[in-house]
């Protein structure tokens, strides 16, 4: 035949798998039978076979010197194009965030909880956060997961057991638990189990800490109060969260508390509530200055904790701060005032702290010179409490800044007080201190990344439970974040969580056979990265 595409030409052959091989093939002047040439590749992916078609068209150029006619008829072309004109949206799903955040749930140990439910809401969590609704939306859409917003609700009421007061007995005095699935503290016993797996078998420190979380609401209840706003909500009810974790933020518990409580009474009651259910022992306890106070020093020695405290140095015995002040300490300093009964108040001085102090005192005497000139003080703004302390009061009516007062706390600017009965060096102290950032974060990544507030429930049990999911998501988060240090890689959480809402599957029907299959579709390099990454983690368990 003159024409070489009577001798060399591309064929797809079709296994009983359902693959496709792109071959060359060669037909023979003397037998008239077709001889393979080359075997370009095999696959089931639609995007891979044009590939494949397009490496066997540049090997028969090669061979031959010279291009196929681009109006050359490709017997197997008309079999894509028809079963790619079939193909609709619904065939396509978002598999990012189960191929990523689900194997991560699974490898920390979650997928021991069986419930569906649980699972998605918790990986929409970190995919897609947002309201209970939207969440419905966001599986009915992306994952063809049908649910109803009532069934998710009702899932809720009974995700946690509520306190023994929820309990009854029945005539024989034996306690019946309410229905439900107590998934709480199967999340908290797989968190601590594999914490202490990451921490080497023994959790040696604690970190706790409290935030509010506010509702977008009027009404107060028994839990929802109105009180301290660290949100700056101070209008809108409120709870309290706790929250313990050990180091590198890795979480341990945490506990719901009112939102007008005061924050110093939970933190004995919910260490030794968390070491009774988890068994660990006296760690070293670490807060900031706003757990510190003399009943919570008193229990913590009586249950023979070590603690380390932020101490508020401003509030010392005047012997105390003239000896502090007295120290004239430059940047680096750090002084040790021996106290009672072995313990310590260790004072240190940074420069870097001193200009970020001044600053934030200069910015609150202007936020109260502002308010002072346009004459909107107010009985309620002469306290002891912020920039108000540099208000004066002289007689019943007169009001004025204390400038002396303001001059006289730039001595303080810089200096930071830590409360200690450990034996650990001055040092040593100072720098397990310093790892309360980890819990700080945690609390940001929970209300920032997370979405944990506004809460728009209002029923007790639906609040523990939208808490308790938050808090699953957070452990997946962190786990993330650690895989992706260990392989020195440059892609952050926020970048990761981008990555997955990109990739995709598509569920399908094989034309003959008709049974259906799933591909992923091909990811771009940094999605190759992250899978690669979580995908070897997940191989080394």
């Amino acid at each position: 035949c003159a024409s070489y595409l009577c001798i060399m030409f591309i064929h797809k052959k079709r296994h009983r798998s359902g693959a496709y091989s792109i071959e060359v093939l060669r037909k023979d002047r003397c037998s008239r039978k077709n001889v393979t040439v080359k075997i370009i590749g095999t696959s089931s992916n639609a995007q891979e076979l044009l590939a494949l078609e397009r490496k066997a068209r540049e090997f028969i150029d090669s061979q031959l010197g010279q291009p196929i006619p681009m109006d050359y008829h490709y017997p197997f072309e008309d079999d894509l194009e028809s079963f790619l004109s079939g193909i609709s949206n619904t065939q396509i799903q978002v598999i990012g965030p189960e191929l990523i955040y689900g194997r991560l749930y699974d490898k920390i140990g979650y997928g021991g909880i069986d419930n569906e439910m649980f699972r998605h809401l918790v990986i929409c969590r970190l995919f897609n956060p947002g309201s209970k609704l939207r969440t419905v939306e966001y599986l009915r859409q992306y994952l063809n997961k049908d649910y109803d917003v009532e069934a998710i609700y009702k899932f809720l009421d009974n995700l946690c057991f509520r306190k023994d007061k929820d309990c009854k007995k029945d005539a024989s005095d034996k306690v019946i638990k309410p229905v439900g699935n107590d998934i709480k503290h199967d999340v908290e016993r797989i968190s601590y189990a594999y914490t202490k797996k990451i921490c080497g078998g023994e959790i040696s420190v604690v970190f706790y800490d409290m935030t509010t979380l506010y509702f977008e609401a009027a009404q107060e209840d028994d839990l929802r109060k109105t009180g301290f706003s660290k949100d700056g909500k101070h209008s809108c009810p409120q709870i309290f969260l706790g929250l313990l974790v050990t180091t590198g933020g890795n979480p341990i518990g945490y506990g719901i508390y009112e939102g007008n409580i005061h924050e110093g009474k939970t933190l004995v009651p919910m260490i030794k509530d968390l070491a009774g259910r988890h068994g660990f022992d006296h760690p070293v306890v670490i807060a900031d200055a706003g757990l510190l106070s003399k009943k919570n020093i008193e229990d913590l020695e009586a249950e023979k904790y070590e603690y380390i405290l932020g101490a508020r140095v401003k509030s010392e015995t005047a012997e105390v701060k003239e000896a502090i002040l007295g120290m004239n300490l430059e940047d680096g300093d750090v002084r040790c005032i021996d106290k009672a009964n072995g313990v310590r108040l260790i004072v240190s001085m940074s420069d870097k702290r001193a200009a970020k102090d001044e600053a934030m005192r200069k910015k609150g005497l202007q936020r109260l010179e502002k308010r002072f000139q346009t004459g909107k003080l107010t009985k309620a703004n002469v306290n002891n409490r912020g920039y108000n302390k540099y208000l004066k009061m002289d007689g019943d009516v007169s009001v004025t800044i204390d400038m002396d007062k303001f001059n006289a706390d730039a001595a303080w600017d810089g200096i930071k007080g830590y409360v200690t009965n450990t034996k650990l060096s001055d040092a040593e102290v100072i720098s397990n201190y310093s790892n309360l950032w980890f819990i700080e974060r945690a609390f940001r990544m929970n209300k920032g990344d997370l979405r944990a507030r506004p809460i728009y429930h209002r029923l007790h049990n639906r609040i523990e439970a939208h808490i308790c999911i938050c808090f699953t998501a957070y452990t997946i988060m962190l786990e993330l974040e650690r895989e992706l240090k260990d392989a020195n890689s440059d892609i952050t959480l926020y970048q990761a969580g981008r990555l997955t809402k990109t990739m995709y599957q598509l569920n399908y029907k094989m034309p003959n056979s008709h049974r259906t299959k799933s591909v992923i579709l091909q990811m771009d390099s940094k999605q190759k990265d992250l899978y690669d990454i979580v995908l070897q983690n997940d191989a080394k368990r």
